[in-house]
């Protein structure tokens, strides 16, 4: 894991949470509308949606990931963003800071990138419906997956 000063330097989302929200993830139903409330109204205004998961707001309309109650069993929600990285980034995105769990989270992020690098090795350029899953994953990332 690099240091702590510099995981920092390393994190840098490719998409913003409102950029994100705009395309469709997590089919739609991530946040519940107290938690929407700690976020500025304009990253909802275009924002995909549901109460209900509805896997035709995600960007690529698969489903993509595991679900909550997965993210829990393998220990990756942590008590400051009980809804998980997501949350986190949001928060990040509004400057909060949190020595430990900030670098976890950057930490697992740049994990994910294994996947970015699978769809530029198996994908031609621009072909959108190769690796759909992994490019809807990467997406919860705060990844582009228009590569």
């Amino acid at each position: 894991m690099p240091k702590e000063k510099d995981i920092y330097k390393l994190f840098k989302p490719q998409l913003t949470p409102k950029e994100m929200l705009e395309h469709g993830v997590f089919g739609g139903s991530y946040f519940e509308n107290k938690e929407m409330k700690e976020f500025p109204k304009s990253w909802f205004k275009k924002a995909k949606l549901s109460k209900n998961f509805n896997v035709e707001l995600n960007r690529f309309k698969v489903r993509a990931g595991l679900t909550r109650q997965d993210w829990m069993k393998k220990g990756w929600i942590f008590k400051e963003d009980p809804l998980g990285w997501f949350q986190w980034y949001c928060r990040y995105s509004n400057g909060r800071r949190i020595k430990g769990v900030d670098e976890v989270q950057i930490q697992r992020w740049l994990n994910f990138t294994r996947h970015v690098k699978a769809i530029a090795k198996n994908c031609e350029k621009n072909d959108l419906s190769c690796r759909r899953r992994q490019r809807q994953a990467i997406l919860q990332w705060a990844y582009d997956p228009f590569i």
